[in-house]
């Protein structure tokens, strides 16, 4: 659309009379041809000037820039249809052709700008877009548009370590410029790292500033860490504490949010200054501690699931968030249990008491023996002294042997309860592990779980046997069982083994005790005197020279009573001449 040309004529002019409108158009004819012929002089080709849309075709775009003529541009090289009026800026590559037209390009204009904000953004560290086009060496290659490109730096090119460098292809993105030329050549490089973190914080300090404690926010599960997960709240992290995913117990953050999801959280805890933001998902309900004793009381028997096994018990959750410890004392009223993992195992699904609790701390003492009987209670009933019983050994000591009655209820045998008359050292030569003897209750005491076994008391005791039959002096046989520096030890009937002391050996005065030592052996067999007799302590002692001198007494006895058949006694003057003749052969 040409402009008008200088010369046309304009209609009838409202500033003088009728007669003089040829005076005033020769007037405005040399006015407009000054100005038409100023703006010549003033406009350069290769200028970028502004001008104004003045109409718009289908391809084409017409625009003022106050010269003779307006310029043509292609609609093409407008990203979006312009309107009437819009500005414009142009580059006049020719103010007048050959056909009387001005030439002017947007395209150049564009890219004279471009270049223009490029190097203002560059002075004054202001941003610029672009789009991250393609992976090369070392980063990336970002086209700025108006065919420019620039390398952007991996490192520069996000905040976190990138593991797929190819995620970022095809983002749109402000960056820095930190450097237009190298050597004298164009070598442009930019930075998206730096605008991130200022984006980022920004954003935290918008956080800081309008989000209050106790407010809702939508994060993402970012990351895990051994305490809890990174919540990207936007660009900046909040942390979910393993303490704030659950009232309950929570043993690893993967177990409660996985990576990736979208999830509601409470603000708990704000640190501008350090810049920390605490999150929560438990405060969404009430702490379960409030209502405990409306739910909960002492010696009540509840189902709970075993959360964490530890040295000394098992941890048990009653609810989530209520969890008390079974002290591995309170496992089992009759087991040494050594490991709470022999009794229980984590996940599984258990009875227990509850046997105190204190709300302040948050901790509830829980028995699993309780929900069962004490056999202990009643063990006397079933186990009454004088009870007699066949059992295994299931354990021997240097001093006894256990004896399983039932399950987790064992009895002790002692080694003197083994014998009556045998003196037993070592039990374990008498008795063997997984062997089935009979024994008797001889004691039992149920509050301090004792129970006391014996083996010998199933007989008759053969000391009191042998006090009854045998007195102080009495005539008795037996075998020489053992010898020993003070004596011999003579094992008569019944099993009873007496003591018949050196200084009681010899059988004559002429001989010494030692003497009397050496003539005895090992299973001889000898006639003694009993001499004392302690069935309590199951000692006796006898001798065999008061069994001779008594054997002499009533030798003499009997020769002095004797009839020598002409009516004489025999006097103790014969009794001598005889044994002295006796003697003499």
């Amino acid at each position: 659309m040409d402009k008008v040309e200088v010369g046309t004529e304009f209609g009838p002019s409202d500033t003088g009379p009728v007669d003089g409108g040829r005076k005033s158009d020769a007037n405005i004819q040399t006015q407009l041809q000054e100005e038409y012929l100023k703006s010549l002089d003033s406009a350069e080709e290769g200028q970028l000037v502004e001008g104004a849309v003045v109409q718009v075709r289908d391809d084409q775009v017409f625009v003022d820039v106050n010269l003779k003529s307006e310029g043509k541009i292609p609609r093409a090289e407008f990203s979006e249809v312009p309107n009437i009026g819009d500005k414009v800026w142009v580059v006049l590559v020719m103010k007048e052709n050959k056909h009387g037209e001005v030439i002017v390009s947007k395209q150049k204009a564009d890219v004279k700008l471009f270049w223009k904000n490029l190097r203002q953004a560059f002075q004054d560290h202001t941003l610029v877009e672009g789009v991250i086009e393609k992976l090369v060496k070392g980063g990336y290659d970002f086209n700025l548009g108006y065919d420019t490109h620039a390398f952007l730096p991996i490192s520069q090119s996000d905040i976190q370590k990138i593991d797929k460098p190819e995620k970022l292809l095809g983002e749109k993105t402000p960056v820095y410029v930190e450097r237009l030329y190298s050597d004298g050549k164009q070598n442009i490089v930019v930075n998206r790292r730096k605008w991130l973190e200022e984006d980022i914080e920004r954003k935290r300090d918008a956080f800081f500033e309008n989000t209050p404690i106790g407010s809702d926010v939508i994060g993402v599960v970012k990351s895990y860490t051994s305490f809890g997960a990174f919540i990207d709240l936007g660009g900046f992290d909040g942390l979910l504490h393993l303490n704030d995913m659950s009232w309950g117990h929570v043993n690893r953050p993967k177990d409660f949010v996985k990576r990736g999801q979208e999830i509601k959280l409470k603000v708990i805890r704000l640190d501008p200054n350090e810049k920390r933001i605490n999150l929560s998902i438990k405060h969404f309900t009430d702490d379960p501690w409030i209502h405990f004793e409306d739910k909960y009381h002492v010696n009540d028997i509840r189902k709970g699931k075993v959360t964490k096994i530890t040295d000394f018990g098992a941890f048990i959750e009653l609810e989530e968030g209520i969890e008390g410890l079974a002290h591995i004392s309170e496992f089992s009223w009759v087991k040494k249990v050594q490991k709470p993992e022999d009794m229980v195992s984590i996940g599984a699904v258990v009875e227990c008491m509850i046997l105190g609790y204190d709300l302040q701390a948050g901790r509830v003492s829980l028995g699993l023996k309780q929900v069962t009987a004490n056999p202990w209670a009643t063990v006397h009933e079933r186990y009454p002294v004088g009870t007699r019983i066949s059992r295994k050994v299931v354990k021997i000591t240097n001093v006894g042997a256990f004896i399983e009655l039932e399950e987790g209820i064992d009895g002790f045998l002692h080694a003197d309860d083994i014998s009556w008359t045998k003196k037993v050292k070592r039990p374990g030569s008498e008795l063997q592990v997984g062997q089935e003897i009979e024994v008797m209750v001889i004691a039992l005491e149920k509050d301090n779980r004792n129970i006391r076994l014996g083996v010998k008391q199933l007989t008759e005791d053969p000391w009191k046997t042998f006090a009854s039959t045998y007195k102080q002096g009495s005539f008795i046989e037996g075998e020489v069982s053992s010898i020993t520096d003070f004596g011999v030890f003579v094992r008569v009937p019944g099993g009873i083994e007496g003591l018949v002391h050196k200084s009681n050996l010899p059988e004559n005065s002429g001989e010494t005790p030692d003497e009397a030592m050496k003539k005895y052996h090992i299973g001889d067999k000898v006639k003694a005197v009993v001499l004392e007799i302690q069935p309590d302590k199951q000692k006796a002692a006898f001798s065999i020279r008061d069994y001779q001198r008594k054997i002499q007494r009533e030798e003499v006895s009997q020769y002095m009573s004797s009839d020598t058949g002409d009516g004489s006694k025999i006097t103790l003057g014969d009794l001598l001449k005889s044994k002295k003749g006796e003697d003499g052969k």
